[in-house]
């Protein structure tokens, strides 16, 4: 394949797609030549924007949006089922669909902490189990599943988001165990202090502070992270699987 194109002929499964990292993440993988179908929860005017913009910047190349509700067991088996249907083959998930729900652990309510376990860590079953088969049976393939941080660190006010995504992580390495012998990777990203929706909720003064831990002194982009998914997509990260890769900025090193 091209060197341009190292997603080339490949079809990619991504939730939470319609802005921020995801969003990233399927512009770049459209351009490396993947085809995508992409979930959304609450943005359908968002994700409906977005593949169309796409399908024209690449002809020829399927962008599909769907909705998703990952956190439900039935409403995600719909999901994949329509995801594989729309796509010639399927080669690449990468699980991105997250929330949080920031407080400190003191003052969280019980619908806290589900809301963000059955989001960030439940998805991790309700996704990957109907689409896990169809790699292992043809031998080959990627699951990248989005971290944080803060799962591997631990963030004061994120006590739920940090153990979600501390699960994310375990998952990642339980999983790429048990079927590295079928050729399918599993690897974890990551990301630190982002410029997504998320961040663009802190305080300025709090952002300055946070930005000054970082040794570059600035967050990150979702591009930042979406080439880093995009490599761990392709054959050029064959020999990459059961890591969690952190990428933060040296926010903490």
């Amino acid at each position: 394949m091209p060197d341009d194109l190292p997603l080339a002929g490949r079809g990619c499964i991504v939730t939470g797609g319609s802005r921020g990292i995801g969003a990233a993440v399927v512009r770049l993988a459209l351009a490396q030549g993947a085809d995508v179908v992409f979930g959304y929860h609450s943005a359908e005017e968002r994700a409906r924007a977005l593949a169309d913009e796409l399908r024209a910047a690449h002809p020829g190349r399927r962008c599909v949006p769907l909705y998703a509700q990952v956190a439900d067991a039935a409403e995600a088996g719909r999901f994949a089922a329509a995801a594989l249907g729309h796509l010639d083959r399927f080669d690449v998930l990468v699980n991105n669909a997250g929330v949080t729900r920031d407080t400190l652990f003191a003052r969280m309510v019980p619908e806290q902490w589900h809301d963000v376990m059955s989001t960030n860590l439940d998805s991790m079953y309700t996704v990957t189990k109907p689409l896990l088969m169809p790699l292992v049976k043809q031998r080959g393939g990627a699951i990248i599943n989005i971290a944080s941080s803060s799962g591997l660190h631990g963030i004061p006010g994120q006590t739920a988001y940090s153990a979600a995504k501390a699960g994310v992580i375990g998952f990642t390495k339980a999983l790429a165990k048990e079927i590295g012998s079928r050729g399918v990777t599993v690897n974890a990203v990551a990301p630190g202090l982002i410029e997504t929706d998320m961040t663009a909720a802190i305080p300025p003064d709090k952002a300055e502070f946070l930005k000054s831990l970082i040794p570059g002194h600035a967050f990150g982009s979702p591009e930042d992270v979406a080439h880093l998914v995009c490599f761990l997509a392709s054959d050029r990260a064959r020999y990459i699987t059961g890591q969690a890769i952190e990428v933060s900025g040296g926010l903490v090193v």
